[in-house]
């Protein structure tokens, strides 16, 4: 390759996420089903609520599908209904967001953390069945970043031991264990719509599927108060409703999701060819997509390495390429679960996740060359392209064509 002057134009910017992108390509069709509910004036559940209620059910292979306010609602929600409370336990992930552990402290139970699968980021199903003790009623999986934990040693444990499983499916609608989709996968599947999700909507949102149609009436009356109706209130629930603006938002976007998740794969593909090409694999885990299953990337995560994360991370915000770290502090080291009892050490793989990920820039419409800069971003940020101005060209041509998806 021939010399670059020393003053190689600087690359141009690239989001985390940019949901602009994906607006304009559905405006027309998004501002026609807004008007249509500015219309008919009927904001809180009814039909458009009930239609993506059905889209989703089907759309999961799920039985019931019922709307409410948010993801974290969905799992308060899931919770209350399988009458989980003061005095139980739900083991769960403490590398998850704050509300995966949250909603089991908000009913009054207690969440009982246990160490990941290092390569997944999701539960360990030997550090579960270590977990179980008379107080457990639930286990709690996160379908962590797009792909879904080992369900079928998590079955195992729940039927041995009478277990509900509540899967967090936040992160992971469309995504797949052995064929079937998330939210079939446990007593009750949990979604949230929030905007930067693969199936975002216009603010929060959320979903429950399951396929048992008593829990599922059960889910339908405490979303609305604990309300079976005229006022008669059989028990004290949530006001959590699913608007119906969200709801024909989400409507909208639906039919696009599974395209979505194939550019998101496509995008992953794409990286792995690069990080190869660049020479940056023994520098950095990149994510790795498990036997049968369908990843969705939520997130695009990798692992950098030798305590170089926050070094990288700083010389990305400094060259304007989007990235993010999901989790930096694992949830058994925050200040409201020190009562727990649990410290520094007690979680392994959960602490050096926390110091090692980060999420780069995976949204569907991100182009090939948006993704070589942010390869070359990080090249940069390791020195992988520094110290000779010959080593920092303006571009590199790529010398293969990227490997199509699958």
């Amino acid at each position: 390759m021939a010399d670059v002057h020393p003053q190689a134009p600087a690359e141009e910017p690239v989001p985390f996420m940019d949901l602009v992108l994906q607006y304009q390509a559905l405006a027309a069709e998004t501002q026609e089903a807004v008007n249509r509910c500015l219309s008919s004036q009927r904001f809180i559940l009814g039909e458009e609520v009930s239609s993506l209620e059905t889209e989703v059910a089907k759309y999961c292979d799920a039985r019931e599908a019922i709307g409410c306010a948010s993801g974290t609602d969905a799992l308060i929600l899931a919770l209350m209904a399988l009458d989980i409370g003061p005095g139980d336990e739900v083991i769960t992930s403490p590398f998850t967001f704050f509300a995966t552990a949250s909603s089991i402290c908000r009913v009054g139970a207690k969440p009982v953390f246990v160490d990941l699968d290092p390569v997944s980021f999701n539960l360990s199903p030997l550090k579960v069945a270590e977990a179980i003790s008379p107080r457990t009623k639930a286990i709690m999986p996160v379908h962590l970043f797009g792909q879904c934990a080992e369900m079928e040693p998590l079955w195992r444990i729940a039927v041995r031991e009478k277990l509900h499983v509540i899967e967090d499916a936040c992160q992971a609608i469309g995504a797949e264990y052995r064929g079937r989709r998330a939210g079939v996968l446990g007593t009750v599947g949990c979604f949230s719509f929030f905007p930067t999700k693969n199936l975002g909507g216009a603010g929060d949102g959320g979903m429950m599927t399951t396929d048992d149609p008593d829990l599922a009436k059960r889910l339908k009356r405490l979303r609305v108060h604990g309300d079976a109706g005229v006022y008669k209130h059989i028990e004290v629930g949530l006001n959590s409703r699913l608007d119906a603006l969200q709801a024909a938002i989400l409507r909208v976007k639906l039919p696009h999701l599974d395209a979505w998740s194939v550019a998101r794969q496509k995008n992953a593909k794409r990286y792995f060819d690069l990080f190869a090409r660049y020479g940056l694999t023994d520098a950095l885990t990149l994510p790795e997509t498990l036997s049968g299953r369908r990843h969705v990337y939520n997130q695009f995560t990798v692992r950098v390495k030798d305590g170089k994360r926050n070094e990288v991370m700083a010389s990305l915000k400094e060259q304007k390429i989007g990235c993010s770290i999901y989790y930096p502090i694992p949830l058994h080291l925050q200040e409201c679960f020190q009562f727990l009892g649990k410290k520094l050490g007690d979680f392994p793989e959960a602490e050096r996740a926390s110091d090692e990920v980060l999420a780069l820039p995976i949204f569907p419409e991100l182009q090939g060359h948006q993704l070589e800069i942010v390869v070359r971003g990080i090249a940069k940020a390791l020195g992988r392209l520094a110290g000779n101005a010959r080593d920092i060209p303006a571009t590199i041509p790529l010398r293969q064509p990227l490997r199509a998806a699958a």
